[in-house]
């Protein structure tokens, strides 16, 4: 369990000087700050609540450890101690009671980000992980081809496969795409799996379809409704420097034979992109983006053998980038039913660029944050296995349909 973090509260003498109102919005705003520095969500204090914090900042403590008395005494050396021992004494026991009334009060912080107002899926929304396999069975789904953090870093990712070694790198100057940039690209291969899916019907009527193309032309604000986020002028800003990020991040796979390197190959998540129009405002409005040939190959050139992997429509709520890696993984690993992966394993496959022991607290701090505000489709737990925790995701419906259905 986290312990909660620490936090610095006004001296009792400047709180008894406010008024009851403000010792009031002092208390809400002290209620926020734990909150928010301890990942809980914030609850307004009732009535009840503010009283008993009141009391507690007026009660007095061991009678106060007569410090009025060592007051009173000439002033020594020792005295000044031990006024300096007592005041800290007061001070933390009024801490402790202080922070008991604002955990209590406060409620695990959900999982799941608030949806956008107006938020209602697209008529031909189908939201599906589709990721296109690298080489010799090696699929983005099994790592993380993206950074977790929600802002860009710079760096390189290396994973270290039994078959295979993939690096992925970032550009110079716009750094790695992020998990939440790479609904982007989940965007792209939805609409390039849609328009397959087109092509296939009506070629098998009789008609002679052209391929879909190689690039398509969304707008700013279709791409922001499929990733489930507002359309504010900052989302627009922030949508331009994702399309930067995903052109500049490339895959680097060399598979292995043996142990000896068999093949190179350098993949972009996408292969460009161009603002098409602006608004009055001058925010991105008609953008178009070229599908990269590995994935363009992947999905138009294989005929019934890869499946769209159904994702739950509040994947693009999860507020979390290790929450969103998981979620993948459960998808890809446990499908309709369980997988267990070792939690050093998690933290390989994850390209977290923190340490092993930091990775597995804010992983168990999610799981946890989970058992109040479940995960969509998956239950997470851990336990103890021989070498070390052990992660275990379990569909929550394992009998219902998870709509897996070949590209076709």
């Amino acid at each position: 369990m986290k312990r909660p973090k620490k936090i610095n509260i006004m001296p009792r003498s400047a709180f008894a000087a406010l008024s009851l109102h403000e010792k009031n919005i002092y208390l809400q705003d002290l209620a926020r700050h734990y909150a928010e520095i301890n990942e809980r969500a914030y609850m307004e204090l009732d009535r009840q609540a503010l009283s008993r914090l009141r009391r507690y900042y007026s009660r007095r403590v061991w009678a106060d450890l007569k410090l009025d008395e060592l007051k009173e005494q000439e002033e020594s050396p020792v005295n000044r101690s031990l006024r300096n021992l007592g005041e800290a004494i007061r001070n933390n026991s009024l801490s402790q009671d202080v922070e008991a009334v604002l955990m209590q009060e406060s409620i695990p912080k959900r999982i799941l980000r608030a949806p956008p107002p107006e938020d209602a899926q697209l008529t031909f929304f189908v939201p599906t992980v589709y990721d296109a396999p690298i080489k010799d069975d090696v699929n983005l789904m099994d790592v993380a081809p993206f950074s977790l953090s929600k802002r860009s870093s710079t760096g390189i990712i290396r994973y270290e496969l039994k078959d295979s070694l993939i690096t992925i790198e970032g550009g110079a100057e716009s750094g790695l795409a992020t998990v939440f940039d790479y609904d982007i690209f989940l965007n792209m291969v939805s609409h390039l799996a849609h328009e397959v899916q087109r092509y296939r019907r009506e070629e098998k009527k009789g008609l002679r379809p052209s391929l879909p193309p190689k690039t398509y032309r969304p707008n700013a604000s279709h791409i922001l409704k499929f990733c489930r986020r507002s359309d504010g002028g900052k989302s627009y800003e922030d949508l331009e420097a994702a399309m930067d990020r995903l052109a500049n991040t490339t895959i680097k796979v060399i598979n292995l034979n043996n142990g000896r390197r068999r093949q190179v190959d350098s993949r972009p998540l996408i292969s460009g992109y161009s603002v098409v129009s602006r608004t009055g405002a001058n925010r991105i409005d008609l953008v178009e983006i070229t599908i990269p040939d590995w994935v363009y190959l992947s999905v138009v050139k294989n005929e019934d053998t890869v499946p769209l992997l159904t994702l739950h429509e509040d994947y693009f709520l999860i507020s979390s980038g290790i929450g969103r890696f998981i979620y993948r993984l459960a998808r890809k690993a446990a499908g309709k039913g369980d997988a267990a992966y070792s939690i050093k394993e998690v933290h390989k496959r994850s390209g977290s660029s923190q340490e092993y022991r930091k990775f597995y607290y804010d992983l168990r701090e999610f799981i946890t944050r989970t058992q109040a505000f479940p995960m969509p489709d998956y239950d997470l737990t851990i336990s103890e296995g021989k070498e070390g925790p052990i992660l275990h995701m379990m569909r929550r419906f394992p009998d219902r349909d998870l709509n897996i259905r070949p590209a076709v």
